[in-house]
């Protein structure tokens, strides 16, 4: 009965692995649909999230599942609880993604006239989807300090947004106001992305230590 308990707890860290893929998909799709003014593509991101929502609801069934049928130690345990957790952060992970992919498909063919704006989202698409590829590599592999790596990782997401939020409110800002407003949204949606892709990776610490990371 362990045995085959354990081999279901791998099975649901494997749930949230193929979730952070797509995640990680989503999120580079939709910074390219941006950048490129691709509807297609867009549209693509858009049906990844209906996907992320089935995963998310398999992986919360299976959880629940393995607590009714199965007595978990406190380690085991851990493990369930933050599955399901974590099930719940990586579909608004793809939400995120969704939105980006939104926005894109509603402004079409519009594109970024400012080069440096431009190239802040690429670099936000880069650092979100990384973060999302390392999260992936660490549900299967969970350790000791995971949380502060993801962290470190979302500091420089936060200072592209803080920078990209500088840009469209300096007085050197020729765009309309509009096209600031939609700027400042963009970045809040890559900003709470890696938000989510931290708090996966302090709950799964959690799992390992027994302690939150702070």
């Amino acid at each position: 009965m362990r045995q085959a308990f354990h081999q279901e707890l791998a099975r649901l860290g494997t749930e949230m692995t193929e979730m952070c893929v797509v995640c990680a998909q989503a999120m580079r799709q939709a910074t390219t649909a941006l950048l490129t003014a691709n509807v297609g593509l867009a549209e693509q991101v858009l049906g990844s999230d209906i996907e992320l929502d089935l995963q998310r609801a398999e992986c919360e069934e299976h959880a629940e599942a393995l607590l009714a049928l199965q007595a978990p130690v406190a380690h085991e345990l851990r493990l369930v609880l933050a599955a399901v957790y974590c099930a719940d952060r990586l579909e608004r992970m793809g939400d995120l993604a969704a939105h980006i992919a939104g926005t894109a498909r509603l402004q079409h063919p519009g594109r970024f006239e400012s080069a440096e704006l431009a190239e802040g989202f690429r670099r936000l698409g880069e650092l979100t989807a990384s973060m999302a590829d390392r999260l992936a590599d660490l549900i299967a592999a969970p350790f000791a300090g995971m949380f502060a790596e993801l962290d470190d990782a979302d500091q420089a997401v936060d200072d592209l947004h803080a920078r990209i939020l500088e840009l469209v409110t300096s007085q050197d800002w020729k765009g309309s106001a509009a096209a600031a407003a939609n700027a400042a949204l963009l970045a809040r949606f890559y900003e709470r992305f890696g938000d989510q892709c931290v708090s996966v990776a302090r709950r799964l610490e959690f799992t390992v230590t027994g302690a939150l990371p702070v």
